[in-house]
């Protein structure tokens, strides 16, 4: 019995089409948020994506100030970091980092929910995050999209 041949579709840098999308993040649950950005960085989204490259969009996420954490995550949840000598573990809770660097609550979330390679790395650059509604990719023209 013969099987029908399909041929897998794998994109080249010529064919990736990249654009800018607005995230408003106010009112919005941090983890919700930061999947569906993870999903939109990595072009999850797109019909052309390629597991290995780059195929998703630039994301601006404005608000971040004014994102929401469930139950009582604001105070039990706890960020680590470590200086490299011993004891050197600091803990941190997102009450304490929102007051301090409101952009990193997210940008950690969305760091969590992409590829642990190059690869993440890379995609996490396309990521611009902005405490307050002001952002400077106005000239990109960003399309808003409601998550």
């Amino acid at each position: 019995m013969k099987t029908p041949f399909f041929k897998t579709y794998s994109a080249k840098p010529d064919d990736i089409q990249k654009k800018w999308v607005l995230v408003d993040a106010e009112g919005q649950t941090l983890g919700r948020l930061s999947s569906e950005v993870a999903r939109i960085l990595r072009g999850k989204n797109k019909p052309e994506f390629t597991p290995h490259m780059d195929t998703g969009d630039n994301v601006v996420i404005i608000n971040a100030e004014k994102i929401v954490l469930t139950g009582k995550k604001m105070t039990d949840k706890q960020y680590f970091r470590h200086s490299g000598y011993p004891g050197g573990e600091r803990y941190t809770s997102p009450a304490e980092l929102l007051e301090k660097k409101p952009i990193e609550v997210v940008r950690l979330a969305v760091k969590g929910m992409l590829p642990k390679n190059k690869l993440g790395r890379q995609l996490l650059r396309n990521v611009r995050i902005y405490a307050g509604p002001v952002h400077e990719q106005a000239a990109q023209q960003p399309e808003t999209i409601t998550i």
